[in-house]
């Protein structure tokens, strides 16, 4: 790590910085305040990836000193449609019942970007999830706990949103917030620590 770039991270999500810190990484937490909107036509991962860096930039312009900025956006994309964070506890259930069952695929966009000069590097990751059939009262009792309120799909796959998930093909960390290895392997390629 000697001579590498310290590194921020462009979020609030308590997830994304316990899970660089458990491999061992030093960082700082500065999370971006941008305005999340979709653009009309544009895919979910190109929606991801845009999102992820425009939060990169927004943190890396505030730099006073050489440091290498990531910032991450996790969607929810079912049948074409982007599951954001639930507005309230009906919507939350709405948005469960349409998992019910059926496969779904999460997308995380990520962006790291030098302040010192401007270069970056924007990615996605997209991993599917296999959901087990919910009744009514498994998602009564899930919307109870408060997890699903600020999580992309209404759900949490780390926490005791575990029990709906089957199985997945592909990144576990992805579907928690960040796509750990994918991270790791593109952060010496623009001067930060080695993992």
């Amino acid at each position: 790590m000697n001579g590498s770039l310290p590194l921020v991270l462009a979020s609030g999500s308590p997830r994304r910085k316990e899970m660089l810190e458990r491999v061992g990484l030093s960082l700082t937490v500065q999370a971006a305040d941008v305005e999340e909107h979709a653009i009309l036509g544009e895919r979910p991962f190109q929606m991801a990836e845009r999102l992820a860096g425009i939060k990169a930039l927004a943190v890396a312009q505030l730099q006073h000193t050489p440091a290498l900025v990531l910032a991450a956006d996790t969607i929810v994309v079912l049948d074409r449609e982007v599951l954001g964070k639930p507005a309230d506890a009906a919507d939350a259930a709405r948005m469960l019942r349409s998992l019910s069952g059926r496969e779904h695929v999460v997308i995380t966009g990520f962006a790291l970007i030098r302040s010192d000069t401007g270069v970056e590097k924007v990615r996605h990751v997209a991993t599917v999830v296999h959901f087990r059939e919910l009744t009514e009262g498994m998602i009564a009792d899930y919307i109870a706990t408060g997890e699903p309120l600020d999580k992309a799909g209404a759900y949490g796959i780390q926490g005791v949103g575990a029990l709906l998930v089957r199985g997945i093909e592909g990144s576990y960390t992805n579907v928690v917030g960040l796509p750990l290895v994918e991270v790791l392997e593109a952060l010496p390629q623009l001067g930060g620590p080695c993992r």
